[in-house]
């Protein structure tokens, strides 16, 4: 039996790649972006199967309209997919109060908005699932990324208190943590705040790194999302890519040593 899926910013990047998975084999899927034209060729190619419609995530009102317009064209929902977001580069103190603001308006009250209503509507159906496209960067950190780092690490908190107060209701939560991928995450989706001068050293080191890093194939994405919307049990957490997991269990593996290192200042500090 098809699936109705809801996909946010499906006009490029893994939105796209991922609705045209879920249509190729059948599914109907609600697709948004902020302008419907660069959903054009997903109406063209499968016609009735694709709802597109405008959004805008940081209009919460436009929000509630739009789940409420996919489930009732399409008489339920399965699965939203909050995949709009995008990248704001440059030191935490170069970044620019509106810059901070806009990120977090996009990234977390987007995502929180997208979600509070399709739990109403999950929530009455009795069944669904709501993916978050978080990142790695939402429980490791890079420099460079700060408020990107921050506004996935909101995401992730949100995303598992919330798994454990929507699962009664037959709602499952995962959340989708890519490490780098080929995409335009750090060109045309990406913002990069002014300059100052004496980060320029740290930004070519840093950029530099960026650059070595073996980039994942964002088509090979298809299928694993796929796979995470038919699983009986799906999971709270899944990596994409191949260098996410050894790369956190460093990081993990480093926070546990200096915690240990500290024990006795920790519990002396219980009182």
């Amino acid at each position: 039996m098809s699936k109705i899926i809801l996909i946010t910013g499906a006009s490029r990047g893994f939105g796209k790649i991922w609705a045209e998975a879920f249509l190729k084999r059948g599914d109907k899927v609600v697709a948004t972006a902020r302008n419907t034209e660069s959903l054009s060729d997903l109406v063209a190619q499968y016609g009735n199967s694709v709802l597109a419609l405008q959004l805008d995530v940081t209009n919460k009102a436009q929000c509630f309209e739009v789940v409420s317009k996919a489930q009732q064209h399409f008489g339920k929902l399965d699965v939203l997919i909050n995949n709009a977001g995008y990248g704001l580069f440059g030191t935490v103190e170069e970044a620019s109060e509106q810059e901070a603001r806009d990120q977090f308006e996009t990234n977390v009250f987007g995502t929180l908005w997208m979600t509070q209503a399709a739990i109403t509507v999950m929530r009455n159906q009795g069944f669904g699932h709501i993916i978050q496209v978080s990142s790695v960067l939402g429980i490791a950190t890079v420099p460079l990324l700060g408020l990107y780092n921050a506004s996935k690490w909101a995401i992730e908190a949100i995303s598992e208190s919330m798994a454990v107060e929507i699962k009664a209701f037959g709602i499952h939560t995962t959340l989708i943590e890519p490490i780098a991928y080929a995409t335009d995450f750090s060109g045309a989706s990406g913002v990069t705040s002014k300059s100052i001068d004496v980060y320029d050293g740290l930004k070519s080191v840093v950029y530099e790194q960026f650059k070595a890093m073996p980039n994942g194939n964002p088509e090979a994405t298809g299928e694993a999302i796929l796979q995470i919307v038919d699983a009986e049990n799906p999971p709270l957490r899944a990596f994409f890519g191949k260098t996410a997991l050894p790369w956190v269990k460093q990081v993990y593996a480093g926070r546990i040593a200096e915690w240990e290192q500290l024990s006795d200042l920790s519990e002396a500090a219980h009182g």
